[in-house]
């Protein structure tokens, strides 16, 4: 039974929801500002990578959080050429300011474990080698798909008991 009527809705929402709550938990903070530090790397991230590079990864994200990747984006003026980590953390950290403080190191770095994890390694891997040296070095080795986590084990097992 969908719970929204559109299956596509459905799935965006258990995907970001699975997204949010792995970064609620390696943050230890809430919906909204997991909500917030997804947002504010996805714009570091798309405003440094070339063109085409952003859109194949923005067909690979779940439509909501395809949103957050496009919010407020001119690709006229794409991509910004910030060599160094300093410039891309301080994009990170003043995207965050209307949120509870959050090193901007941390929200890259948990937010690259996300989309190692969820999303097809040789878009990752493409990703990764478009950014500088010293950014690519706050992107963890891939986690195994195999890896689940528990919000992942736990959204199965809920949804499970519901359907029995």
């Amino acid at each position: 039974m969908s719970a929204t009527g559109l299956e596509v809705f459905d799935r965006t929402l258990h995907t970001t929801n699975t997204w949010l709550k792995e970064i609620m938990e390696a943050l230890g903070c809430d919906r909204h500002v997991a909500w917030h530090v997804l947002g504010s790397v996805l714009r570091a991230l798309r405003d440094r990578v070339p063109l085409e590079l952003t859109a194949h990864l923005g067909a690979e994200l779940p439509l909501l959080v395809r949103g957050l990747l496009y919010d407020r984006w001119h690709p006229a003026t794409a991509p910004e050429r910030y060599r160094s980590l300093d410039e891309f953390l301080k994009r990170i950290e003043d995207d965050l300011r209307s949120t509870r403080p959050t090193a901007p190191q941390d929200a890259a770095r948990i937010v690259f474990t996300v989309l190692s994890r969820h999303l097809p390694e040789g878009q990752v891997e493409k990703v990764r080698h478009a950014l500088p040296e010293d950014i690519r070095a706050l992107w963890p080795v891939r986690a195994s798909r195999q890896e689940r986590t528990r919000v992942e084990v736990e959204f199965d097992e809920t949804r499970l008991t519901r359907e029995a």
